[in-house]
């Protein structure tokens, strides 16, 4: 299920950690060549993909909400 990106937060090891609407969380890695996400790196990159819809696939199991 597709849900949009409502904030972010860095985890314990300080990668970034999209907060979706949902409730769940979701790394969100730049880290080539397997991952390709440089908006990641700065602020204005991350805040240009707020409300950006990623897979959730916590939704899709009925996971329990992380938030």
């Amino acid at each position: 299920m597709r849900q949009p990106i409502a904030g972010y937060h860095r985890d314990e090891e300080q990668h970034w950690v999209a907060e979706l609407a949902c409730g769940h969380c979701q790394h969100v890695r730049h880290n080539p060549p397997w991952v390709e996400r440089p908006w990641v790196t700065t602020a204005a990159g991350r805040e240009s993909m707020l409300g950006f819809e990623l897979n959730c696939k916590k939704c899709d199991q009925g996971a329990p909400k992380d938030l």
